[in-house]
This record gives C-alpha cells, sequence and structure tokens, in this order.
C-alpha cells in the first residue's frame, strides 16, 4: 500500500467509440478517486481514442493489483492498451552525445535542480570529451568508440547498457552517429532525438552555414521518436525562432543551439510524464 497523497497516471490507447470517457470517470469515481488532471482524445482520421488521467486516492489507500482487477472489465469491454503508475516514480533515462554539449549541459540542469523528473543512470558517447561534464554531476560515463567495421559491437554495448541500468528512455542529445535499423526496432517509442530544422531543410555539415548562404528567415529544432527513416520518426516537439539578413552564422547557430535544447527538453518532459502516445507516424501529446 502507497502513501494516500500520491498521484496516479492512467493512460489509455484503444478503439474510438461512445461511452469510453463516462466508464473510466464512473469506475474512479466508484472508488473515490479524485482526478487532478484528465485529458483525452479521438482521432477520427485513426478511429483512435487516446487518454491520460491524473488522480488521487482522495485519502483512501491504494493497491496497483487491486485498481488493475477491478479495471479489467473496462479496459476488456473497450479493448483498451493501458497501462498506470505512480506519478512519483522517476523514469531513467539514458543520454547519448558526441562532442556538442548544449543539449547535454540543458539536460544535467535540469535533472540537477529537478525541472526532469528522471534518473540518468549513464552517460554514452563516441568521444571522450565531455566525462568531465558528467563525472561533475555524478553520472557515469561509458566512452564506446564508434567505427565503420565494430557499428554493431558499439550498439550491443549500448543495449547492454540500456538494459542492465533499466532504463525507460534512450536520449539522442546530438549524437552523431546514425542508429541501425535494428536498435531502431528494439527501442521504439523509447528514444528521442533532436536535430535542427529549417525552410528549407539542410541535411549534413555545417547547416547554419548553408542556412546563411540561403538567407533563411525562420530556423528551429525538432524533437521526435526515432525510427529506421532517418530523422522523420513522429514529432513530439518543435520550435522556430525568426532571424533576418543580420544574424551571421555563428548567431544562426547560437539561436539553434538554444532552440534545440530547450525542444528536447520540453520532448523529454512530455515523455516521462506519460503524455505522449504514438499515433502511426504521429504522436498525441497532451501538454
Amino acid at each position: 500500500m502507497s502513501s494516500p497523497d500520491h498521484s496516479y497516471i492512467l493512460t489509455i490507447t484503444c478503439p474510438d467509440t461512445i461511452g469510453i470517457v463516462a466508464a473510466v470517470a464512473g469506475y474512479l469515481r466508484d472508488q473515490n478517486y479524485f482526478v487532478e488532471e484528465s485529458a483525452h482524445f479521438g482521432d477520427r482520421d485513426t478511429g483512435t481514442f487516446f487518454s491520460r488521467t491524473r488522480f488521487t486516492t482522495n485519502g483512501g489507500s491504494w493497491s496497483e493489483d487491486v485498481f488493475r482487477q477491478g479495471f479489467t472489465r473496462i479496459s476488456e469491454k473497450f479493448s483498451m492498451e493501458w497501462d498506470v503508475c505512480d506519478a512519483d516514480r522517476k523514469p531513467r533515462v539514458v543520454i547519448m552525445v558526441s562532442k556538442h554539449d548544449h543539449c547535454l549541459n540543458d539536460l544535467l540542469y535540469r535533472y540537477r535542480t529537478g525541472t526532469l523528473a528522471m534518473e540518468i543512470p549513464a552517460i554514452v558517447s563516441n568521444h571522450d570529451d565531455l566525462r568531465e561534464l558528467a563525472e561533475w554531476h555524478k553520472v557515469p560515463y561509458h566512452h564506446i568508440p564508434v567505427t565503420r567495421d565494430k557499428k554493431s559491437e558499439a550498439e550491443a554495448q549500448l543495449l547492454d547498457i540500456f538494459e542492465q541500468t533499466n532504463a525507460d528512455l534512450l536520449v539522442l542529445a546530438r549524437y552523431m552517429q546514425v542508429l541501425t535499423d535494428d536498435i531502431c526496432r528494439k527501442l521504439s517509442g523509447r528514444a528521442i532525438n533532436i536535430h535542427h530544422s529549417f525552410l528549407p531543410g539542410f541535411k549534413g555539415a555545417r547547416p547554419y552555414h548553408k542556412a546563411h548562404e540561403r538567407g533563411v528567415k525562420l530556423i528551429g529544432a525538432t524533437a521526435h521518436y526515432v525510427n529506421s527513416d532517418l530523422d522523420e520518426g513522429p514529432i513530439i516537439e518543435q520550435t522556430v525562432e525568426r532571424v533576418d539578413h543580420t544574424y551571421s552564422p555563428a548567431e544562426l547557430t547560437a539561436v539553434g543551439r538554444d532552440a534545440e535544447a530547450i525542444t528536447l527538453a520540453r520532448a523529454v518532459k512530455y515523455h516521462i510524464e506519460q503524455r505522449v502516445f504514438l499515433n502511426g507516424s504521429r504522436t498525441v501529446v497532451f501538454r
């Protein structure tokens, strides 16, 4: 039994139909639970219903087993994929990084100050440059070099770390290596990447210099789940910043780094708070 002042989060995905919200609300009412926050969405394109409810036991006792047994009748009736978890549980997040430190530094600051309620059991990098930053935050740092002929070995080591630390999420905080299709499948819905986002899009090296050459007026960043299509996974969060002809490549880079850091932090926050639902190639995000 947990403390009665705890909050819990109920997440549901199921075929959309009439009566789902009433059934869920009725069950929580019958248990004398107090709903603190509720959001739901029915996608007419896919015929899928999504719901996130945060509630407390309203002074009563709590047993997850009892809740699950009682909720089974409703979940089976509506063919639900669902879960309930303690809102105070801190998900375990493994971070990957290469040499750029702005996203990692931002995540570590938010972790240290409690803005992001998570645990970081490991930082993994293909370079040793950011070890000191990780160690200052007392986070274990794993240097796994990546070469063309040993890429599969490097990814096997990454998966070992992910599994041994009981991690819930992998965050690519400017990790400059492409993950193989195999690891993308294994971590589907559990790996988030960040990349710059321009109109038009500039791929490859020196994107901000290319943007400057084309005189772009908008730059930004996109955080998305990782899949086998490079930088085309389901989008979680995006940020756009307006710039003009006075910005040098260095200034564009500085604005872009800020956008990348805040966008990735928001995406991680939404994920660890159980606010993101996969909806085919898209996402539903209850902010």
